[in-house]
């Protein structure tokens, strides 16, 4: 099973990070998806098949709290499962952001091991 992948982060560096993190987390990529603000995350998510999202959070033009807002207040869009990368890690934050419905918060830096596990939990496991 193939996962469609939407990484948003304002960093252009970032996002090639965790795309290659992801891979060399042998986490099966079908099509991976960037996006560099939660306004063109929502373009993106409401054009294409996505399985899961990972965002960050401080991002110019809509942040990654606003973006998650109107996915879970969209029908179509409240299922996909989204994990918070950030540098950002208060328990206050983490918490706020499970309430509104994210599945994961992965602080930065993070490992290929990390984010297969962070995956798996939210996923199941991934026939190789």
């Amino acid at each position: 099973m193939a996962l469609n992948i939407l990484v948003v982060d304002d960093s252009e560096t970032v996002r090639a990070i965790i795309g290659k993190t992801l891979k060399l987390a042998q986490i099966p990529i079908g099509e991976l998806h960037n996006a560099s603000n939660g306004k063109e995350a929502l373009n993106v998510l409401r054009e294409h098949w996505v399985d899961l999202v990972f965002s960050d959070i401080n991002m110019p033009v809509m942040g990654g709290v606003e973006m998650i807002e109107q996915m879970f207040s969209d029908d179509l869009l409240k299922s996909i499962p989204v994990i918070v990368v950030s540098t950002e890690g208060s328990k206050t934050r983490i918490e706020e952001l499970k309430t509104k419905g994210v599945k994961a918060y992965i602080r930065k830096p993070f490992t290929p091991e990390l984010v297969r596990s962070v995956v798996e939990d939210i996923l199941g496991g991934f026939d190789e």
